[in-house]
């Protein structure tokens, strides 16, 4: 039936370079700007700075201890009067235990003493704002026409996600809302802030319901919200899925859901992308059997009453709708950004007395929703052929096979160079460093490309890194296995130079986290 929506003789601008450009979604080491940089410094020099080491090293065994804890709680499903940390240790380490913040819908995260905020600012803020950045860089890819005006961040914490969000839609955010209950965080998301121009309207909250007491019920819904690395701090399964229902009902269009890159961040993200899906189905079947027994009038009443669309789908990173395909296995879907270690990190950072590099991999979960029906697209490959090796070399001209011996040496006169040519200089891999520092815009030409990766099921995910042997690519993917990308399978896809030269060319060079197109 999809199939029949979608024409092969329909106008189609893809090519083997268009299509290449349009799956690169990954990124290569990213470099915090420079005015993050600078807001961190100016930060910790008005700190005490004294053991920040040791700070560092409690606040990253905090996170281990609420973790393991998170996950006890998680399998049983329970919420757990987690006033102290049964993990805690006893002794010189007893300040380092963490305290749950509850509300009375449950345990809403972690609470930070002024010491652990200003550990994370310095070890841990640069690292997920890598991570937000290259999020929300592919949702703009993947939805050029959508500018979020107003924004909701959910446990905002020292605003990471903010100077994301800034730095990909810099113009459009007029209105945020950050909901964070650590005192200490909102302090230091206000310091770091300061001295900046051109920010929207700013507006600081302890929780979802005091946002909701506090603003006026048409300026409750966003056009964008998110929560990043907030949903594993709430150890109970219960009291995740109602503030990501509650997270939801905020949600005027897409909603971006962040974790760590762990086997509890994967399974947190699959759960709640689980349950938002399956409650925007439901809700599909009830108005569906409500507008067929309704006369003409009352369906005019319930369309009028629900401004919001029906249904959801995901944006990213899954290629469907459907069941996850790595649930109950040994697998776990995550990704990999890396980035260049701040001045703050390689000073307060410890690796066991080994120096430590100049960059460090953030491993990260993620989903993105958008409110309404996915857009059925037709596949990038459909109508597209491909010749294989031994058809390319039969087509290939024999006057071009000859080689010209006397261009392969220089004569005397071709080896004078004028003074001032400068392009004719031999370069040296330390101008290509040099260089690369001038060409930073060249992903943002990239992205201005008419053509993008559109959100049909066409588009696989590769997950994990291409295994390149010889002259094939081996590759886990993720992909649709329905035209209209209701159901998904996750499978190992073998690409040969002499089958297909073209995409093995593009599996060559793709990385993990990137698309694969079908």
């Amino acid at each position: 039936m999809a199939a029949a929506l979608l024409p092969e003789t329909a106008p189609r601008l893809l090519t083997p370079e268009t299509i290449r450009a349009a799956a690169k979604q990954s990124q290569g080491i990213q470099i915090v700007p420079l005015s993050l940089r600078r807001a961190i410094k100016r930060y910790l020099r008005d700190q005490d700075r004294t053991h920040m080491n040791r700070k560092v090293l409690l606040l990253s065994a905090s996170f281990e201890r609420a973790k393991g804890t998170g996950a006890e709680l998680a399998a049983a499903a329970t919420r757990g009067a987690l006033l102290d940390d049964p993990r805690a240790p006893s002794g010189a380490e007893q300040r380092a235990a963490r305290w749950k913040v509850r509300s009375a819908y449950g345990d809403i995260g972690l609470r930070y003493r002024e010491d652990e905020t200003v550990a994370y600012v310095a070890s841990r803020m640069p690292a997920i704002y890598a991570a937000c950045y290259r999020v929300l860089r592919e949702v703009r890819r993947r939805l050029p026409d959508f500018a979020p005006a107003s924004v909701l961040d959910f446990g905002a914490g020292p605003s990471s996600a903010l100077w994301a969000m800034r730095a990909v839609w810099p113009k459009s955010i007029e209105r945020v809302n950050l909901v964070e209950p650590s005192k200490e965080m909102q302090r230091a998301g206000k310091n770091l802030l300061d001295n900046l121009k051109g920010l929207p309207l700013i507006h600081s909250y302890d929780s979802i319901q005091e946002l909701n007491r506090n603003i006026k019920k048409h300026e409750r819904r966003h056009d964008l919200v998110i929560s990043s690395y907030a949903l594993g701090e709430i150890p109970s399964l219960n009291d995740r899925i109602t503030i990501v229902r509650q997270l939801w009902d905020l949600t005027s269009d897409v909603l971006v859901l962040l974790e760590p890159g762990t086997p509890q961040g994967a399974k947190i993200i699959s759960q709640m992308r689980s349950y938002i899906l399956w409650m925007e189905k439901r809700k599909c079947r009830k108005i569906e059997k409500s507008t067929r027994a309704a006369p003409s009038e009352m369906k005019s009443i319930v369309s009028q009453e629900s401004p919001l669309k029906n249904g959801a789908f995901v944006v990213a990173p899954c290629p469907h709708d459907g069941r996850c395909p790595l649930k109950n296995t040994d697998k776990y879907c995550h990704f990999v950004q890396r980035l260049e270690r701040t001045s703050s990190q390689r000073a307060y950072k410890r690796s066991n007395g080994v120096p430590l590099r100049g960059f460090e991999d953030e491993k990260f979960c993620y989903v993105a929703l958008r409110r309404g029906k996915r857009p059925e697209e037709a596949w990038p490959l459909d109508g597209m052929k491909f010749e294989t090796l031994k058809e390319r070399h039969a087509k290939r001209n024999p006057e071009d096979l000859i080689i010209d011996y006397e261009e392969q040496f220089l004569s005397d006169g071709d080896e004078e160079v004028p003074a001032d040519a400068e392009d004719s200089l031999v370069p040296y891999d330390s101008d290509a460093q040099e260089l690369s520092l001038f060409h930073e815009t060249e992903e943002e030409e990239l992205e201005e490309q008419p053509v993008r990766a559109d959100l049909g099921g066409g588009w696989g995910r590769i997950i994990y890194s291409p295994l390149r042997r010889g002259r094939q690519v081996q590759m886990d993917v993720c992909r649709a296995t329905k035209r209209d990308a209701s159901e998904g399978a996750f499978e190992r896809i073998v690409i040969t130079q002499s089958k297909n030269p073209t995409m093995h060319h593009q599996a060559r060079r793709s990385l993990w986290g990137d698309l694969w197109p079908f």
